[in-house]
């Protein structure tokens, strides 16, 4: 009778049989189909609950094997521990461990214990005998529940004991790397890792992954490349390590370094050129022109028979002309020679469709730097109209030929031009490059409303570049008409951006002043500080252009694009004036400063440069 009153009410309710309708059922269950919820379950629900006085009660009822299974030990050793009851717990602890030695983690489980009541020396001797006494199938759980009990360190003897039995050096490297990642134990981690590739080169991409996640600071950075580079030059037989240290380069965009590795790769893969093609198209994307070049001219140079010759010597002018356009100001001279190259290019292939790729680049070359556009429209007519030329550039062509007719101020024929792309390619880049450009279209025009319909299909786009260019247009737009519904400021704003792709810069620097003056504080103003900075360098006035920046990063008001301006008064100041120190300062603000920039790589990258940190 006393044991019916201890027990719970709940659990006498419960252990009656049930004739209710059963969830999801037509009927009522039958008498007894419903059993008692058993003992251990509701010790646990109560231990769960912090009722720990009935779920000991209940814990203690339980035959001796269901005291020390894996399903109930942890919640009782929990309820004794919370009453503090150390020895009935250190007594149930030790039973568990007879009783299943299988189980490693009841060892751990005690060594915890220990620890709880303060016995630190007899909480270590536990853990340290558990290590002892490892079986194989034990190493996972046991380092597991180390980790889960924030005992990283006994967690990794596991591992490493683990390894010993197996008698195999990379056995757990990728549960060790995790958890040198965890603990930020960069030396071991780097060790680990060039073990594991060292023995299996196909674990090239999990050991970059995990690097990814771990490489934080610049001495992470400098110490993995110290290493790869000596063991690269101990075993070059080895290209796992030339080939995390190609990657490694070009994640610091040390293109320089990562072409010596590419080349190297190149030569013993026999790729015949494609690896130093595939870095000279990254080193180019980050405006690293001149490794680029010198990439693009080793494929030319050394494959002149080779399967990428005639695309490396495309790749070369691009990169040529690339670096002619990002130079301030530009030379004509130069833009001149690169048309000349480009007609003998043309002229070597001959009136093939290989040459249209190159004749578009000619035709652009002619419209945008040499101002004529008679010529450029010329070329791109003869692609359109060039039998077996591929529909991807004949396309091209036309989006190129369209923005000649605006450049021309005929949006009618732009437009058409631009849909018919659109229309052969509604889900490709090309077709939304052809959108992007209605909709930049519809934006000079003053029409906010049809831009931002095509720019409200953009931001969906595969294409990651296009996807941001019309999130950044389409914010603009919508802070902008947000309270000027008129849009009066913005559309002024657009005329300047009309006169900027048309090439007129004195049109649109007076363009920008008169937008100043007509809206003092308007929210374009950052915008407008920003742009006339561009046009100012691209003029080569390089002074007012540092002054006009300095506008933006001494006002809390324009934080959007603080980062931006503070980066482009470094380069100009690194590039342009060839103020060394005063650049480096400027690159290190950028790091300190905004830690989440995109311009972090670069800044660092130009920062170590400048500071003499060797550039492998």
């Amino acid at each position: 009778m006393r044991f019916l009153l201890l027990l719970p009410i709940g659990y006498l309710l419960l252990a009656a049989p049930a004739a209710a309708q059963m969830p999801g059922q037509g009927g009522p269950a039958r008498a007894g189909s419903w059993g008692p919820i058993d003992a251990p379950t509701l010790a646990r629900e109560y231990a769960h609950r912090g009722e720990y006085d009935k779920a000991a009660f209940l814990f203690e009822k339980l035959k001796g094997d269901e005291q020390t299974s894996a399903a109930v030990l942890p919640d009782y050793l929990a309820t004794l521990q919370a009453l503090k009851r150390y020895k009935d717990a250190e007594k149930l602890v030790k039973k568990a461990i007879k009783q299943h030695p299988e189980e490693g983690t009841y060892g751990v489980a005690l060594g915890a214990l220990y620890a709880t009541t303060g016995d630190s020396a007899a909480a270590q001797k536990q853990y340290q005998r558990v290590i002892t006494q490892l079986k194989p199938a034990q190493v996972a759980p046991v380092a597991t529940d180390f980790s889960r009990r924030e005992l990283p360190a006994w967690a990794e003897r596991a591992y490493l004991r683990g390894r010993e039995l197996a008698q195999n050096n990379t056995e757990y490297a990728p549960q060790l790397i995790q958890l040198y990642t965890q603990t930020q134990q960069q030396p071991q981690l780097l060790a680990e890792t060039l073990r594991l590739v060292e023995r299996d080169p196909q674990q090239l991409p999990f050991v970059r992954n995990m690097l990814q996640n771990a490489l934080r600071d610049e001495k992470d950075f400098d110490a993995l490349e110290k290493i790869l580079l000596a063991k690269v030059q101990a075993e070059p037989e080895q290209t796992s390590y030339a080939e995390l240290l190609l990657w490694l380069q070009v994640q610091r965009h040390d293109f320089v370094g990562a072409l010596v590795q590419a080349r190297a790769l190149d030569r013993r893969a026999n790729a015949q050129g494609s690896r130093v093609l595939s870095l000279a198209g990254i080193a180019q994307r980050n405006r690293d022109y001149a490794t680029a070049i010198a990439a693009c001219d080793y494929v030319v140079r050394e494959y002149r028979t080779g399967p990428y010759y005639a695309i490396a010597r495309q790749l070369l002018l691009q990169a040529r002309e690339a670096q002619v356009r990002d130079a301030y100001p530009v030379d004509p001279a130069q833009v001149q020679a690169l048309a000349t190259d480009y007609q003998q290019l043309i002229t070597e292939l001959g009136p093939t469709p290989d040459a249209a790729p190159v004749m578009r680049q000619l035709a652009n070359l002619y419209a945008f730097q040499l101002d004529d556009k008679a010529k450029a429209m010329s070329l791109l007519q003869q692609i359109i109209a060039m039998p077996r030329a591929e529909t991807d550039v004949v396309d091209e062509a036309k989006t190129t030929l369209g923005d000649l007719y605006l450049l021309k101020g005929e949006p009618w024929e732009a437009t058409l031009l631009y849909s018919q792309v659109e229309k052969a390619h509604p889900e490709a880049p090309l077709g939304y490059e052809a959108k992007l450009r209605n909709a930049r279209l519809s934006y000079f025009a003053g029409d906010f409303k049809l831009a931002q319909s095509h720019l409200d299909i953009l931001k969906e786009a595969t294409t990651r570049e296009i996807a941001n260019d019309a999130m950044q247009l389409s914010l603009l737009i919508q802070e902008n008409t947000a309270e000027d519904t008129l849009g009066l400021a913005l559309k002024d704003y657009a005329a300047v951006e009309e006169l900027v792709f048309q090439n007129k810069i004195p049109q649109a620097e007076a363009g920008l002043d008169a937008l100043l003056r007509k809206y003092p504080g308007h929210a374009l103003t950052d915008d407008a500080l920003f742009l006339k900075a561009q046009l100012q360098r691209r003029t080569g006035d390089y002074a007012a252009a540092v002054a006009t920046l300095g506008f933006i990063t001494s006002n809390p008001k324009y934080d959007v694009l603080s980062d931006d301006a503070l980066f482009l008064t470094a380069e100009i100041q690194d590039e342009n004036l060839k103020d060394k120190a005063q650049a480096q300062a400027l690159y290190q603000q950028v790091l300190t400063k905004y830690p989440g920039s995109i311009y972090v790589a670069e800044a660092r990258k130009r920062f170590r440069r400048l500071r003499g940190d060797a550039v492998q």
